[in-house]
């Protein structure tokens, strides 16, 4: 296939080059990343300036603009290629829970759902063992021309920290929840002006068998299904009687 590579983490980052070396063994290749780290920019594109695609020495494109700026030029005309398949990764650290809600990584492959094959993006919890993520992937796309998925719909992975030999096997799995995030930290900027550091994500909340957390806990790689269909269906029946006694 015709592959996509991108991810939140930049076009340097250790996690993309061992994405790239074992996917381009089997497939053609063409990565479009941001040009620095913008981990947590969700699937925001950039709308208010034109934003620029720098060929890299390495053959590689980098953009001034976020992951999901890179997928959609990549998949609209930027480029002339045509692409078959969006992978995007490999984050440095986890994706699980809400944290797909903000993960940049996530949204790259969400904006991958227009094709007509699938979308996936990859996440090591961890920092070290980059080479078991690649390697899971690797396995999951030669897979990918099989799996039926529905409409719109992309696949989140989350491989535990572990040498390759040493991960248990791999699970489909539901998103866990976390508690609210760390207060913000306090801090002043060098003109002595208030500024704020985001604090730390929430203490995961939910683990129960079955979800993410869990799976990644007992050495298991996790595997989600996502959808950017975010209505609340068990809520219409409760909307509808409150509607009903309001208006």
């Amino acid at each position: 296939m015709k592959i996509l590579i991108s991810n939140d983490d930049g076009v340097q980052a250790v996690g993309l080059s061992h994405l790239v070396k074992q996917l381009e063994l089997d497939h053609q290749i063409t990565v479009v990343a941001p040009d620095r780290d913008l981990s947590g920019a969700s699937n925001s594109l950039t709308l208010s300036r034109p934003v620029r695609l720098m060929p890299q020495q390495n053959g590689f494109f980098a953009i001034d603009g976020t992951p999901a700026d890179c997928v959609h030029l990549g998949i609209n005309g930027a480029l002339d290629i045509a692409t078959d398949m969006v992978v995007s990764g490999i984050n440095h650290g986890a994706n699980l829970g809400d944290d797909v809600l903000y993960s940049g990584t996530v949204a790259a492959a969400m904006e991958g759902r227009y094709l007509k094959h699938h979308a996936m993006a990859v996440s090591l919890v961890g920092k070290q063992h980059f080479e078991s993520a690649a390697k899971v992937a690797r396995q999951l796309v030669k897979g990918m021309q099989q799996l039926q998925l529905p409409p719109r719909c992309i696949i989140n992975v989350n491989v535990p920290d572990l040498p390759y030999a040493e991960i248990k096997g791999i699970k489909v799995t539901k998103l866990g929840t976390r508690e609210l995030g760390a207060s913000a930290i306090d801090a002043r900027d060098p003109r002595g002006h208030q500024c704020y550091w985001i604090g730390p994500v929430g203490l995961i909340k939910n683990a129960q068998p079955g979800t993410d957390f869990h799976a990644i806990e007992h050495g298991y790689v996790s595997v989600t299904p996502l959808t950017p269909d975010m209505a609340c269906y068990d809520a219409f029946d409760s909307v509808t009687d409150w509607l009903q006694d309001t208006f």
